[in-house]
């Protein structure tokens, strides 16, 4: 029998973690004083040790190796649990993947033009959102304004009204004729009517970025998304989406958010 501070040592787990194992049943001792409540080993449960320690080291929690422990676990239900852990870091070797290309990219903008971008490009999922929208194609990119205008006098006989969205459906940039897309967040479905038609915009992951100044200032947030694309590991999968998300006093207080779709590159 092994005294518990010297199986510490052998097998250089704290006495604390020790105990904690055998509260959670993990590894018992061998043995307990029962006048003295000294705690003993046998050299016998080193392997216990060591399978306890390996199982941690993949990251699997507590009660799974406890339950990895059993012996009558099905073998295909020890594959299901490493194929899930593998799942798991495989994920998260994707993300750092992805943030790693994002400083690559950040460090090659500041060497180009000496300072970084005011425009910080962020990841996020994005939920499916109904929406009225008229779509047409309009002479110049700011007729837009002509489009929501009709869209929520409409919408304004049905009690409606939302966050104004701007949506290109241009492959590329349109010096004129442009096919754009004016929709309204819905809280409940409304009446089809006219050129107003109901729809859901799908969720997903988006690139997004803040504008904030005149809407003629847009070009600038564009660039810096369009440069951030190449060296992020995404690409463009949808439209562009322009959130209006504050009317200022003045033109210099518009708050604009720009998102796009995105997806790995393959």
């Amino acid at each position: 029998m092994i005294k518990i501070g010297d199986f510490s040592r052998i097998c250089r787990v704290p006495v604390s973690a020790l105990r904690y194992y055998a509260e959670l049943g993990l590894l018992p001792p061998a043995h307990v004083d029962r006048s003295t409540g000294y705690r003993y080993y046998t050299i016998e449960q080193l392997p216990r040790v060591h399978r306890i320690l390996a199982l941690r080291d993949l990251g699997l929690s507590l009660a799974q190796i406890g339950r990895m422990l059993r012996d009558d676990l099905p073998a295909e239900e020890i594959r299901g649990m490493l194929r899930l852990r593998q799942a798991e870091l495989q994920q998260r070797v994707e993300e750092e993947q992805a943030r790693l290309a994002s400083v690559e990219a950040r460090l090659r903008q500041i060497e180009q033009e000496g300072r970084m971008s005011s425009y910080d490009i962020v990841l996020k999922e994005i939920e499916p959102q109904l929406v009225a929208g008229i779509r047409a194609v309009i002479p110049t990119y700011g007729a837009i304004g002509g489009l929501f205008n009709e869209l929520y006098a409409y919408l304004g006989q049905h009690g409606a009204g939302g966050l104004a969205v701007g949506i290109d459906h241009n492959t590329e940039y349109m010096e004129r004729d442009p096919e754009m897309e004016a929709v309204v967040y819905l809280e409940a479905p409304v009446p089809e009517g006219g050129r107003v038609k109901v729809h859901t915009l799908p969720g997903g992951l988006v690139a997004s970025t803040i504008h904030k100044g005149p809407y003629e200032g847009f070009s600038d947030a564009y660039a810096a998304l369009m440069a951030w694309a190449p060296t992020s590991g995404y690409v463009f999968a949808g439209p562009g989406r322009e959130l209006y998300l504050h009317m200022g006093a003045t033109p210099d207080e518009h708050i604009t958010e720009i998102q796009f779709p995105v997806q790995r590159a393959s």
